[in-house]
């Protein structure tokens, strides 16, 4: 039974890039590695209400560059910067080394995976109902330019007793399709029921990734036709139908004198005269004619 990979690791080094980019020998790797898991932890639940899509962290020589991307841009910053120096001060003393942080702003938080999921959790958390939640932030990214979204909600929803999954999808989502552009997103909404896990895919049309090349148009069926040639050229096609006598026309007398047997009313054929041309008459039947 197939199952759902993850869309982003599926692309990765095709269309995707990965979120952590640095490099460190088998001695370092481990222990950069769990400190951009806590600095995203950090980031998490220090700009909860920012409307964070993805964290990018890159350490060049000796320094740390995070670039935050956000919907709510001013939230980061705060009032004449004051967030975002305390910001830097605190991720530098969790990493031991400069830290330089980076704002980009989302354009269109309302076609964003990230986003959506997260959206559609604080409204589970508000006892909205999952299916409205989950039909608006359909509609609202349908309107704005995805070509396809789709949106699965698991866990206890709406209290009943056993867990369930609903889905639902619009347009279309392309999931093997490697350059198919597949933003992909997930969150969790803490219910008094437990916890309602959200996955979201949203379609944004085909990219050309590093590795693709333009498509080159193929000729079509029409334009690799040869012309036809002469009809003696050709192959002998099958053989022509013998013609089918009408019934009545030429018949045999039944008693087999020579007097032909009278046609059939209806089925007579059309007399010779009617067949031949005027032109085609003896010059001297036409002199005749004039002297009468």
């Amino acid at each position: 039974m197939g199952q759902k990979i993850n869309p982003t690791g599926f692309r990765l080094a095709i269309s995707r890039n990965w979120a952590s980019r640095w490099y460190a020998s088998n001695r370092d790797f481990a222990g950069m590695l769990a400190e951009d898991i806590k600095v995203r932890e950090y980031l998490k639940g220090k700009l909860k209400n920012a409307a964070v899509s993805r964290v990018v962290i890159e350490r060049p020589a000796k320094n740390a560059r995070i670039t935050i991307y956000s919907a709510r841009p001013g939230v980061v910053i705060g009032k004449k910067g004051e967030d975002i120096e305390k910001l830097k001060k605190e991720l530098a003393a969790k990493l031991g080394v400069p830290v330089a942080v980076n704002i980009e702003e989302v354009r269109k938080p309302e076609i964003d995976a990230k986003l959506i999921a997260d959206s559609i959790t604080q409204q589970l958390e508000k006892r909205i109902m999952f299916r409205r939640a989950m039909k608006r932030a359909m509609q609202n990214a349908m309107r704005l330019g995805a070509q396809g979204i789709k949106i699965m909600s698991s866990g206890r929803l709406n209290g009943i007793e056993i867990a369930r999954c609903e889905w639902y999808r619009e347009g279309r989502v392309p999931l093997h399709t490697l350059r198919a552009d597949i933003d992909y997103g997930t969150s969790e909404a803490k219910t008094t029921y437990g916890i309602i896990g959200v996955k979201v895919w949203v379609y944004k049309g085909d990219t050309l990734g590093r590795n693709d090349a333009p498509v080159v148009a193929e000729p079509r069926a029409e334009e690799e036709r040869r012309p036809r040639g002469p009809r003696r050229e050709r192959p002998a096609g099958p053989p022509a139908r013998a013609a089918v006598r009408r019934p009545g026309a030429n018949a045999a007398p039944a008693d087999g004198s020579d007097k032909p047997a009278e046609a059939t009313p209806g089925l007579e054929p059309k007399p010779a005269v009617k067949r031949v041309r005027k032109d085609a008459a003896p010059a001297s039947a036409a002199a005749d004619g004039k002297g009468e």
